[in-house]
């Protein structure tokens, strides 16, 4: 699997941030955009292909065991996930913690627990920034994924609520990462692409959500 099947992966699994990833100019920035996001349309696919939680948990355990390799530098040969992800973490020298708390998460909710918002759509964003613009701008981004995490949720009112307190920690978030958190903006899953590209394309050109 090269770069553009990955990069068709993550259009079929996550449209909308595949959409917002269009905004970045970079095209190796963009593919390590796809690994990240890839890795996520794996774990997110799980409970569609096994129908016990015990079963989706082993998965899920498979991956964790996988991090090992990830941040040691010596991937799963053969995985073309696995492998794109151990180059950008490389790269970018994301933390471990992060993707750790996302399959728990997942983990979690096979188990029938609630969302955990921070660790499903907070983290995934703050390694996105990173991967875009280096690392120190994580912070600005908490509210914003939060945000983003509420309208996924079907919470449409309280991410809207949250819009202006996630506006104000954006403005000195640098223009060039800004794609990693514009899918924020899309807070009612059901609206058709160009709407979405139309709001997307307006979230970006002011950098607010």
């Amino acid at each position: 699997m090269d770069t553009p099947t990955l990069d068709a992966q993550v259009r079929a699994a996550d449209p909308d941030r595949w959409l917002s990833s269009r905004f970045v100019s970079d095209p190796q920035a963009r593919a390590d955009l796809m690994a990240l996001y890839a890795f996520e349309a794996e774990l997110l696919a799980i409970p569609t292909r096994v129908t016990q939680p015990l079963l989706a948990e082993m998965r899920y355990v498979w991956w964790r065991e996988q991090m090992d390799g990830v941040f040691s530098g010596t991937a799963r040969k053969g995985h073309p996930v696995l492998e794109a992800l151990t180059d950008v973490v490389a790269r970018h020298g994301l933390e471990r913690a992060p993707f750790e708390a996302l399959i728990e998460a997942h983990v979690g909710r096979v188990h029938g627990e609630p969302h955990d918002l921070d660790a499903f759509y907070v983290g995934p964003m703050q390694a996105a920034v990173r991967v875009l613009a280096g690392p120190d701008h994580e912070v600005r981004v908490v509210e914003a994924g939060r945000m983003w995490g509420l309208g996924q949720t079907g919470q449409t009112g309280a991410a809207r609520a949250l819009r202006s307190t996630a506006n104000a920690a954006l403005k000195s978030l640098p223009a060039e990462a800004f794609p990693a958190v514009a899918h924020a903006a899309l807070t009612r899953r059901d609206e058709p692409d160009p709407v979405k590209r139309l709001r997307l394309t307006w979230a970006t050109l002011r950098g607010r959500l």
